[in-house]
């Protein structure tokens, strides 16, 4: 496994959601040991602008200007990390963080994207019952929706669909009952059921095969906490019931991780407020320090 230089970012922005607390997943994780066990340079915290509770109307989605205009702000923390030659490691936040992360790589050439999520995370505003942009990022990044949001800089699609693997979803009733439009068929999807058929390393190395193809300068892993089962990971926004296991997790990061290819990481919607006992969140700190701090760099 390749060494790994961390550096962590903290991107606190709730702007995708109608709730708060996602933002607290920063201080919790950092204050469970996170920087240290994985031997990560604290890089700084972004501020984030207030936020509207009247969805964008010209894009039916919360805080749209918002977030296009933060998204820039947060890719050029992320390119002088990169610049830097260290391996972001992103504390969010909502899942809205991926804009300006992606935007980042997008500035730099063609970079892939390996999406954890519990969620396909691909509806369309019209479609979206709060106009939350936390469920429509992986639609975004790949240039579905408004241009405000998919075309960022003018530079959409952020990521190529070609070029994106959504694993472990399994939000398929939520899409169904909502109508969420599909993903395209162009993006790889390894959905949870496909996951329980061929094994967690089967997956998550057809997936890491796909993002390192040779036209690829490297690919970004996007990590939501709800894509673990809900029974060990109860701190999320929106509970589904199923998951993955902290040790199948811990597999597909360390898989994408020995690849060498991956540039990033940011970890999303753990809300530390629905975490009484704190429990998932120690589980969390203990996942990643498992799963990055074998990569880490000890200067």
């Amino acid at each position: 496994m390749p060494t790994l230089s961390y550096a962590i970012l903290e991107a606190p922005s709730t702007l995708g959601l109608a709730t708060d607390g996602v933002e607290c997943l920063p201080d919790q994780l950092l204050a469970y040991g996170l920087a240290e066990r994985i031997h990560a340079r604290r890089a700084g915290r972004l501020a984030v602008p207030p936020k509207n509770p009247t969805p964008d109307p010209e894009t039916g989605t919360l805080n749209a200007k918002a977030i296009a205009a933060w998204s820039p702000k947060l890719a050029d923390a992320v390119g002088a990390l990169l610049d830097a030659g260290e391996f972001p490691v992103l504390l969010g936040g909502d899942c809205t963080i991926l804009l300006g992360s992606m935007l980042a790589l997008r500035r730099r050439g063609r970079y892939g994207l390996l999406f954890i999520d519990g969620n396909a995370d691909f509806f369309q505003p019209e479609a979206e019952p709060n106009g939350e942009g936390a469920s429509m990022d992986l639609a975004f990044v790949t240039g579905h929706g408004p241009p405000l949001l998919a075309d960022i800089e003018g530079r959409g699609p952020l990521v190529r669909p070609q070029d994106a693997v959504a694993l472990a979803y399994r939000d398929h009733e939520d899409q169904e009952e909502y109508g969420s439009q599909p993903l395209p068929e162009a993006l790889k999807t390894l959905d949870l059921p496909a996951v329980r058929s061929m094994g967690i390393e089967a997956a998550a190395r057809q997936a890491v095969d796909h993002l390192t193809r040779a036209e690829l300068d490297g690919f970004f892993i996007h990590l939501d906490a709800d894509c673990l089962d809900d029974a060990i990971m109860p701190a999320v926004d929106f509970r589904v019931p199923g998951g993955l296991s902290w040790e199948e997790l811990t597999a597909a990061l360390r898989i994408a991780l020995s690849s060498g290819k991956a540039v990033g990481l940011e970890i999303t919607i753990y809300n530390p407020r629905l975490d009484e006992d704190g429990r998932a969140g120690r589980g969390l700190a203990d996942l990643l320090a498992a799963a990055l701090g074998t990569a880490a760099s000890s200067v």
